[in-house]
């Protein structure tokens, strides 16, 4: 069974899949006219600022809780554990692979935001309910189409959204500090229950104190092993560019093992294309769908060009992936070079803290598919199966699972893939309408500013 599931895996997740989504990324760069390199500072001033104009919009959390529950998703074991396999198998060149497909996946996850926003509904409860399954029912005329990612969306939350994050958990405790798996099990089904039976607003309030700190502890100790280190780090990136170019990996070749495993690890950690992270934009207050799309954009710089980047130059530093290390224990190792025991222990702490902070984001996306598959009375069935699959996790070995969730992640691209160049039309239309009217704002601040100040 595992070797037909990883032969179907290795087929969805081959090259037309790869070229699928890094071409939507390209196409829809050179249509916005490279909009996520022109406009990042305001995009990243507009997600850490609240905004007076969406205090009075429709929708269920704000900007930045939209942004932290997609990044608890996406921040999880691909930036840890993803980024070394990456490294193993693909070389220090599959680094610079993951930064080229994460640039061009940022104009993917503004699409994907845009099109979330501008076709969402309102459902019985007064709830936002949006994501590729409306635009593309809504928007593309293609009901099939959401039903499909609707089906891959909800299975797919149970394996890599689930199971494989409390299992994760489960052996980074148990390898660490010797806690058995049952009891991880308990804590954390008890713990991701308590968070997502209170819905989207409870969801965005933890992911909003919970996201910034985790990320920003992980973050730091790779910073001070930069720090520590900078004589080396030099090398390390030239390394990274000359490798992405020539190969050095198990498999060698620019076009074969480097680029894969950049791209393919790249799209793992940060979900562009997938179609997951809309459907937390949707419940985003906005008065405009260009404004969230504008956020959504900046989880991709952050989950891959922050966090990974810091996974993969300290790998590339340590110089310990031609050996038997891999995953998640040459991360560890490799932080352990630098900082000794407490290296490992930033790797085990990361690794428990992204997996929880994925379960409780993937938890969102799972009963929103699920929702539009039957209905919004449905969901709290969903929430109980959902939370009880996490202790099932926690203390089972979990290799078909892990299989199964590459296959349904694959094919949740497929559809929102063709939803986005489908309606890429719209997306430049919505885009042209809001930086008319953020070019007027601007202008109206900078008038008020002049005023204050005469």
């Amino acid at each position: 069974m595992n070797e037909i599931l990883d032969a179907i895996s290795g087929f969805v997740w081959g090259p037309p899949t790869l070229i699928l989504i890094v071409g939507t990324g390209l196409y829809l760069t050179f249509r916005l006219g490279f909009l996520q390199f022109r406009v990042l500072p305001y995009a990243l001033k507009l997600a850490f600022s609240p905004s007076k104009q969406d205090k009075k919009s429709k929708g269920d959390i704000s900007h930045y809780q939209a942004l932290t529950t997609a990044m608890a998703a996406t921040i999880g074991t691909g930036n840890i554990v993803g980024v070394a396999t990456a490294v193993v198998l693909g070389g220090p060149g599959a680094v610079f692979w993951m930064w080229l497909s994460a640039l061009f996946g940022m104009a993917t996850k503004y699409a994907e935001a845009i099109l979330a926003v501008k076709y969402r509904v309102t459902n019985s409860k007064g709830e936002m309910s949006g994501g590729p399954m409306y635009y593309l029912e809504r928007g593309l005329k293609a009901k099939w189409l959401g039903v499909l990612f609707a089906i891959f969306g909800a299975c797919a939350a149970f394996g890599i959204g689930n199971m494989v994050q409390s299992n994760s958990v489960s052996d980074a405790l148990e390898r660490s500090f010797n806690i058995p798996g049952w009891a991880t099990g308990i804590i954390l089904t008890v713990l991701v229950g308590l968070v997502i039976l209170g819905g989207i607003k409870s969801i965005g309030r933890v992911t909003a104190f919970f996201v910034p700190i985790m990320a920003a502890l992980y973050v730091l100790g790779g910073l001070i092993i930069i720090i520590m280190n900078l004589d080396i780090v030099p090398a390390a990136i030239g390394l990274i560019f000359s490798d992405a170019f020539t190969g050095s990996a198990l498999g060698g070749g620019i076009l074969g093992t480097v680029i894969r495993y950049g791209v393919a690890r790249g799209v793992f950690s940060n979900e562009a294309g997938l179609g997951s992270a809309p459907i937390a934009a949707a419940a985003a207050k906005t008065d405009y769908p260009g404004r969230q799309a504008l956020v959504s954009m900046t989880q991709v710089f952050i989950d891959t060009i922050i966090v990974c980047s810091i996974t993969g130059i300290t790998i590339v530093m340590a110089n310990m992936y031609g050996g038997d290390l891999s995953g998640g224990d040459l991360t560890a190792a490799s932080f352990g070079k630098f900082l000794g025991d407490f290296g490992g222990m930033i790797v085990t702490i990361g690794i428990v803290l992204f997996a929880f902070s994925t379960l409780v984001g993937w938890s969102y996306y799972g009963e929103k598919c699920f929702g539009y598959l039957f209905s919004e009375k449905a969901i709290p069935y969903y929430r109980i199966v959902f939370v009880a699959a996490v202790f099932y996790g926690a203390v089972e070995k979990l290799s078909v699972v892990w299989a199964i969730s590459d296959i349904m992640n694959a094919l949740m691209a497929a559809p929102n893939l063709i939803g986005l160049l489908g309606l890429s039309g719209v997306v430049v239309y919505e885009t042209k309408k809001f930086l008319k009217v953020a070019k007027e704002e601007k202008e109206q601040e900078k008038a008020q500013k002049a005023g204050r100040s005469a």
